[in-house]
C-alpha cells in the first residue's frame, strides 16, 4: 500500500516524450527568423525551464543574437504553433497510462506541475487521453513563479488540498528535484526522460511508476 495520498508529477520528460512537437512548433518560429532547423536532440536537453528560457538557451548554444522583441515575437509564434498541432508526434512513456490507472484505482489523488502554458497543457492531456487521470494540472502560466521556484509546486498541492507529509513529487530534471527540494516534500525521479542524469539515492529511483504504490 502507498505510504503517500498524493502524488504530483512533471509532465514533459516524466509521463510523455513531447520533444519531437515541442521541436516542430519552435521550427515554426525558426524558419520564418531563418535560423538552422532543430533536431529533437537539439531540444531534449533543454526541456524544463519553460518556453521562454528553452528558445534563449537554444539560442545561445547556437550563438545566434537576439533581443527581447525577438523572444516575444519567437515565443508568440511557438506557442501558436505547438496549440494548433499539440500531441501529433507526442507519445506516453511505457506502462504510464496503466499504471497512473493503477494509482487513481487505489484511491490516490494525481496532479500536474509542469512548466508548459496552462491551455497548452490541456490541450495535449485530452488529446492522449490523459485528462480524467488527474484532479489538477497546473501551467506555468497561472502561477506566481515557475519551477524551480517551489511556489509553482505548491501552488498545485494547495489546489488539490493536500496535506504536508502526505504527498510526494515525481519528475526527470534536477529542475524537479530542485522544486522538491525547495517545497520540501519528497521526490522520486523515473528511468527515462532526463531521469538518469540526476543523482538521488537509490531509494528514490523508480523502474516505473507503479513503484508508487509501494513505497
Amino acid at each position: 500500500m502507498a505510504v503517500f495520498s498524493a502524488y504530483i508529477f512533471d509532465l514533459d520528460g516524466t509521463l510523455i516524450d513531447s520533444a519531437p512537437d515541442i521541436t516542430e512548433a519552435l521550427n515554426v518560429g525558426f524558419a520564418q527568423n531563418q535560423w538552422p532547423k532543430l533536431k529533437s536532440s537539439d531540444v531534449e536537453k533543454f526541456l524544463g525551464n519553460g518556453p521562454r528560457r528553452l528558445i534563449t538557451d537554444i539560442l545561445d548554444e547556437l550563438e545566434i543574437e537576439y533581443d527581447d522583441s525577438s523572444i516575444q515575437r519567437m515565443l508568440s509564434c511557438y506557442q501558436q504553433a505547438y496549440m494548433a498541432n499539440p500531441a501529433g508526434h507526442t507519445r506516453i512513456f511505457p506502462y504510464v497510462r496503466e499504471d497512473l490507472e493503477a494509482l487513481k484505482s487505489a484511491g490516490i489523488k494525481l496532479g500536474i506541475c509542469t512548466n508548459k502554458t496552462h491551455a497548452i497543457t490541456a490541450k495535449v492531456l485530452q488529446e492522449l487521453g490523459l485528462s480524467d487521470l488527474f484532479d489538477i494540472a497546473l501551467g506555468a502560466d497561472v502561477v506566481s513563479a515557475c519551477k524551480p521556484d517551489p511556489k509553482h509546486l505548491l501552488a498545485v498541492a494547495e489546489a488539490m488540498n493536500l496535506t504536508s507529509g502526505d504527498w510526494a513529487y515525481i519528475g526527470d530534471t534536477v529542475i524537479d528535484q530542485q522544486t522538491a527540494i525547495g517545497a520540501d516534500v519528497p521526490f522520486f525521479v523515473v528511468p527515462w526522460g532526463g531521469g538518469p542524469d540526476v543523482d538521488v539515492p537509490s531509494k528514490q529511483r523508480l523502474n516505473r511508476l507503479a513503484d508508487l504504490l509501494k513505497v
